[in-house]
């Protein structure tokens, strides 16, 4: 009698570890079930392809639920979350800070993670001269910012960065480029707007209405893309993300605004 119930509950089990698993890291399943096919599959091909360059102790900043930390298994990997009861509940992290102060010495990290975070700081400049403190000179920062997205966790959104910002931002700070990447460029980036778009007015606390919303709605629309991404000519200048991976140069001072503060 316990054959059937028990094999519904391996069914039930493997269908939602393999949508987790298409949240953020999809491929074929994720065109039909996923909202945000476009941006997420453009973040997780991109920070996969540079894992390589990411080595020895890491720190993830804002590390969320660690969906990419699979690509750093030849690191030692350090999560960090900002401390707020909802992150303390709902993140993975292996440390909270106050967001101000990253909560190590100087030259602790071989290598910074920092994945769609920048445009919830509303220091920024603080926050790259805390983060190239704790990185070791010649270090490698990863970092993915968007320039194109919608208002999001309000009220903690305070910018959007071109690809001449961001990499303006990244030098006055003493970090110099190695590699600047536009991620989903185009009608892609314009249909992902769309999606998340219909994403927010139709999202209900229920997964299984979500899904059904995102075959009948979302799915539709990452074919379209699909299909005119190969019909239509590339336009970089429309983009979602900017894909950024720095090296700190040798320290030499502290910007005028912390200098000030010591």
């Amino acid at each position: 009698m316990g054959v059937i119930p028990n094999s519904l509950k391996f069914v039930k089990q493997h269908i939602k570890k393999r949508l987790d698993q298409e949240s953020f890291h999809p491929e074929l399943i994720g065109i039909l079930t996923n909202p945000f096919y476009f941006a997420r599959r453009g973040l997780s091909k991109n920070i996969e392809r540079l894992s390589s360059e990411i080595q020895g102790k890491v720190l993830d900043v804002g590390c969320g639920t660690q969906p990419y930390r699979q690509f750093f298994s030849q690191c030692k990997y350090h999560g960090l979350e900002l401390d707020t009861p909802e992150n303390r509940s709902s993140k993975v992290a292996d440390s909270f800070y106050d967001g101000k102060v990253l909560p190590f010495a100087e030259n602790s990290f071989d290598s910074l993670i920092v994945n769609q975070v920048l445009e919830h700081i509303f220091e920024p400049d603080r926050f790259l001269d805390e983060a190239h403190r704790v990185l070791k000179p010649g270090g490698h920062l990863l970092l993915t910012v968007p320039f194109l997205w919608d208002e999001h966790e309000q009220p903690f959104d305070y910018a959007r960065y071109s690809s001449f910002g961001i990499v303006y931002l990244l030098e006055k700070h003493q970090y110099s480029i190695i590699e600047s990447h536009k991620s989903v460029c185009g009608i892609q980036a314009i249909v992902q707007i769309w999606n998340a778009y219909l994403y927010k007015v139709t999202f209900r606390n229920s997964r299984l209405w979500n899904l059904i919303v995102a075959l009948l709605l979302m799915a539709p629309g990452n074919i379209l893309g699909i299909l005119l991404s190969w019909i239509l000519p590339q336009n970089s200048d429309i983009y979602l993300d900017n894909i950024i991976l720095a090296k700190a140069e040798q320290k030499t001072h502290l910007s005028h605004e912390n200098a000030a503060e010591t």
